[in-house]
């Protein structure tokens, strides 16, 4: 096998996470490769697009938001099963939707820009552990790159490879997610749509549109949007989320142009229990850092990302990668978001069961409220009204 450099870190995907990671650990002064497996970052696109204008300038500071912003969103509207439509408004600069091809690639470039090296179409296929026998510590990883094989060693490895994460697996990490929190996801980026305002983003919700999830409308201009479908895999044992999808676009988009196509699996579960083992570190999907409600991981992704290569950095200064010394790592984790999302699974647990008739009264209870008072804590309130004990989560989730 062709001999390499060592690194310090190697970071196994360049998704948004990847890149934050590597990017943060080279700012402390680590040795970083990034590699990913497809021959361009950004590329195929596997996402939703839609992120909090909040979150994200939050985990970009203090560089500016990267490129690739399409649109910018400043209200939603949640429809309930029998049509009514509660408009959630005035909340100037919610969220944006993006041009993942463009964003991602940006985020890369902002790593590269403090050192990092990065290599496209590098496939990981195994990893390398110290030891005779090879069933030490995970130290490196084999690495198929344009035609040929070779061994990359590195003191920390970082997977940020997607809900298939390969490096969790070999790290002998339990990966595993229930039947009931897997979303059959799929979207298509429509072209010629012009029945929605490309100011909001709309969800909707009911048993004959997406049972055990939610349909949404993500509009990239006025002309162009992203609609897409999550349902609960126990659903789609019976009926996939691509007849559903294309159920509803025939009927709101009946002479729409699909022009892009994505397709596969969102883990709406709380983190892993364990993320991080000897020299080993996992983030965004592959750690199940995504928010249990509603399936978005870019900014949490990001935030694990940033605090991930910071800890790995620090790790290596001190001369210590065992899993003791990168748990920081899982603590800040759970102390920024992990305990949020312990309460969203809780709260998405008794919402995805609720009957069509519980959200069409929740949708009547909202709009009974003034316009000013149809916020979003209040549709979790109202929804949950039967479900006292889950108020105090939707609060701490709202408040913190």
């Amino acid at each position: 096998m062709m001999s390499q450099p060592e690194y310090d870190v190697i970071v196994v995907g360049a998704g948004p996470g990847g890149s934050w990671a590597a990017k943060a650990a080279a700012e402390k002064g680590a040795k970083v490769l990034l590699l990913e497996k497809d021959r361009e970052v950004g590329v195929p696109v596997r996402c939703g697009e839609a992120v909090g204008t909040t979150g994200l300038h939050v985990v970009c500071e203090p560089d500016p938001i990267p490129r690739g912003v399409a649109n910018e969103i400043f209200g939603a509207v949640l429809v309930a099963p029998n049509g009514r439509e509660v408009v959630l408004d005035g909340l100037k600069g919610i969220g944006y939707v993006l041009d993942r091809k463009i964003f991602d690639y940006e985020l890369s470039l902002l790593a590269a820009a403090k050192g990092v090296e990065i290599r496209t179409k590098a496939y990981v296929y195994d990893v390398i552990r110290n030891g005779a026998n090879g069933n030490g510590a995970i130290n490196g990883v084999r690495v198929q790159h344009l035609g040929k094989n070779y061994d990359v060693r590195a003191k920390i490895v970082i997977g940020a490879d997607g809900i298939e994460s390969r490096v969790g697996r070999f790290a002998g990490l339990r990966t595993f997610t229930k039947l009931k929190d897997m979303e059959s996801c799929m979207q298509v980026t429509l072209a010629n749509v012009t029945n929605f305002d490309q100011r909001y983003i709309y969800l909707f919700f009911g048993h004959e549109v997406s049972p055990g999830g939610y349909l949404w409308i993500f509009p990239k201009s006025e002309t162009v949007a992203n609609v897409g479908i999550g349902i609960s895999g126990e659903f789609a044992r019976y009926k996939s989320a691509q007849r559903y999808l294309q159920e509803f676009i025939d009927r709101r988009f009946p002479k729409a142009a699909a022009v892009y196509t994505v397709v596969g699996g969102v883990t709406c579960a709380p983190t892993l229990k364990q993320i991080v083992a000897d020299g080993v570190m996992l983030v965004g999907d592959a750690a199940h850092q995504i928010n249990p409600m509603t399936g978005g991981g870019i900014v949490t992704a990001m935030q694990a990302g940033k605090i991930a290569g910071r800890v790995a950095a620090e790790a290596l200064a001190n001369g210590e990668v065992s899993r003791q010394a990168l748990e920081p790592y899982a603590k800040e984790w759970h102390d920024a978001e992990g305990k949020n999302h312990e309460r969203l699974y809780k709260i998405k647990q008794a919402v995805y069961k609720f009957t069509d008739d519980e959200l069409n009264r929740t949708a009547e209870a909202v709009l009974a409220r003034k316009p000013e008072e149809r916020t979003l804590l209040n549709v979790f309130k109202a929804a949950l009204i039967r479900h006292p004990s889950l108020i105090f989560d939707v609060l701490k989730v709202f408040m913190s």
